[in-house]
């Protein structure tokens, strides 16, 4: 199991980013796959009640990657983590499936919430550079974060959302001959 989601996340890094060679380079060189594989370990560990453990590894992983991946955190397949240095990824965070987020993003919590503190990606989400995302809420499928915004409340699928305090961009809507808008 653990090979074939290597696997997978390897490939997606390769199919991402112009820049990697081969998965060779990809695993020893890439801090987004090093923060992934310790996040691997540790969520292991949290699952199983070693709590202080999985913390002791995950701050390992922030010394040694510049990401910090809460061991609580849920990541799906294929996820990329591009230029890596000060991704933030809070405890009751939820990442879907092919998702790609870009340095120094916080998927964090506004410190008012109990329980679910933090965001939850759906699949194919893309986040800019610098964005934070703060909150318990859903940023739908395929939605497009832009660099630098600051997302406080749900974003529909389909969306892109830009700036402070984040508004909706552009939302493609399938009409029911399956044109576009």
């Amino acid at each position: 199991m653990l090979f074939s989601n290597l696997r997978g996340t390897l490939g997606a890094y390769k199919s991402r980013d112009p820049a990697a060679r081969s998965s060779l380079e990809v695993f020893l060189l890439y801090p987004g796959v090093h923060a992934w594989l310790y996040w691997r370990l540790a969520h292991f560990l949290w699952v199983h009640k070693w709590h202080f453990l999985a913390r002791c590894i995950s701050q390992w992983a922030r010394f040694w990657t510049g990401i910090e991946i809460h061991p609580g955190a849920t990541i799906g397949k294929r996820f990329v983590i591009d230029h890596g240095s000060g991704v933030v990824v809070g405890e009751t965070t939820e990442i879907g499936d092919d998702c790609l987020i870009y340095q120094g993003v916080t998927l964090g919590g506004t410190g008012k919430d109990k329980g679910k503190r933090h965001p939850t990606l759906g699949n194919n989400v893309i986040v800019g550079a610098g964005a934070k995302i703060l909150g318990p809420f859903t940023v739908g499928d395929n939605a497009k974060i832009a660099a630098g915004a600051i997302v406080i409340r749900e974003v529909r699928e389909d969306s892109t959302v830009v700036g402070v305090a984040a508004k909706e961009l552009i939302r493609e809507m399938q009409l029911t001959d399956g044109a576009a808008i």
